[in-house]
């Protein structure tokens, strides 16, 4: 069951991580913005509330990082692999090849397994980084992150 729950954590830090990990264009965001332009990479582990919160050190910050920059090559050749099997997908719907957009759905899959298994060796290199303190912490705000935010109560007219 721990290794369950385990599992359901590091897929927590996958939805804030994976998302952001490999750029389109290669930009980044700063360290006090938490919320990336899509496209943008948000390392978490530099964001001032994040460090903050989770009582990161410089260490810790660092070697984190470089996790994530020994990681970024494959993540980005993968992405562009990724990339361009959806675009042939896309194509072969198009010109309605029923036969070739089976097999390339094959290819398509393949290649997005590919990206998510780097992607969560990545994030798991990162998460042996952390105390357990600190894992539940990131793991709660990352939750709260992902709740919906709360309807705004109606405003009151004066009678």
């Amino acid at each position: 069951m721990n290794s369950i729950k385990s599992l359901a954590a590091l897929t927590a830090l996958a939805a804030v991580v994976l998302m952001y990990t490999v750029p389109a264009r290669g930009f980044t965001v700063g360290p006090d913005q938490d919320k990336p332009a899509p496209g943008q990479v948000f390392k978490w582990w530099q964001s001032e509330k994040y460090k903050k919160a989770l009582v990161l050190t410089a260490e810790q910050t660092r070697r984190i990082e470089e996790v994530f920059q020994k990681a970024l090559p494959k993540l980005k050749v993968q992405k562009t692999a990724l990339d361009e099997a959806e675009a042939k997908f896309e194509g072969l719907i198009e010109r309605g090849d029923d036969g070739a957009v089976m097999e390339q759905i094959n290819v398509l899959e393949e290649k997005r397994a590919d990206l998510a298994k780097s992607r969560t060796l990545m994030l798991y290199d990162m998460r042996k980084l952390l105390t357990k303190e600190q894992w539940a912490k990131f793991t709660a705000m990352h939750q709260a992150a992902q709740a919906p935010p709360a309807p705004a109560a109606p405003a009151q007219v004066p009678k």
